[in-house]
């Protein structure tokens, strides 16, 4: 084989070989490319579900979560529940309330009366939960605060008349009057001997925030449709549009013959 020719097939294979390595060059960067943007989207994915995760659950206008706390006295799971009236009554009266809601104070301002009449007889026990979704649905911080004033009274003994004020002394539900602690304190006053420096201290304090954010949240999960939802005996009455205070001191005094 002449000179000529050998340089030929030489030449020939050193640029098969450039190409060859051309390619592997260009794979390699393809698949740093493709690594690279795999990583850049989990990445991605994790920020969003780290914002997503930072945010559940933030009630607008909240203080940070501190320890739970809840009330003297509390019942049932998680300790959510304020009991009134006696353990042994036959009956059982569920009420889910937002110091803000308009309905619920309309339920109160109804039935109240009878409630208390049933309960101081040893014939119903009721057990409220409190919840905060007129805070969520139109801003403000009212609905919490009032429920952890609420509690504060627990802790004092005088739940039932501080509950019947607040609800006597609803704001419209526009107004978040009762983000005002000052004007929660005032309110107090109105109950014979609540008013005092422990009451205060917890109605400014917020020492049962998380309390009422944990019970909002079991409202929130719980498949209720909205405040009040009143059960008695585990039924919904306050769907029943034929109920009146009447008809349920009849269903309370029935379940107790």
């Amino acid at each position: 084989m002449s000179e000529k020719n050998r340089e030929g097939k030489r030449t020939a294979r050193e640029k098969l070989a450039d190409e060859r390595e051309k390619q592997k060059s260009k794979e390699k960067r393809r698949r740093a490319l493709i690594v690279g943007a795999s990583v850049v989207c989990v990445l991605g994915l994790a920020a969003v579900i780290g914002v997503v995760a930072a945010n559940t659950g933030k009630d607008d206008g909240s203080e940070s979560a501190g320890p739970i706390v809840a009330p003297s006295g509390a019942q049932g799971k998680d300790g959510l529940a304020i009991p009134v009236g006696e353990e042994s009554a036959k009956s059982t009266l569920v009420i889910w309330e937002d110091f803000r809601c308009p309905a619920c104070k309309a339920f109160e301002l109804a039935y109240r009366d009878t409630v208390h009449e049933l309960t101081e007889a040893g014939q119903l026990k009721v057990e409220y939960h409190l919840a905060t979704i007129i805070d969520g649905n139109m801003g403000g911080t009212g609905s919490r605060k009032a429920a952890n004033a609420a509690a504060c009274a627990q802790d004092a003994g005088k739940f039932t008349s501080y509950h019947d004020v607040l609800f006597t002394n609803q704001p419209p539900e526009t107004d978040d009057a009762f983000a005002d602690e000052n004007k929660l304190i005032d309110l107090a006053g109105k109950v014979d001997g609540l008013d005092t420096t422990p009451f205060q201290e917890c109605v400014e304090g917020g020492k049962h925030n998380s309390w009422v954010e944990k019970s909002n949240e079991a409202f929130r999960t719980g498949g209720f449709s909205g405040t009040p939802t009143v059960l008695l005996d585990g039924k919904n009455i306050y769907q029943d549009r034929s109920m009146t205070p009447a008809k349920l001191k009849q269903l309370v005094q029935d379940a107790n013959k």
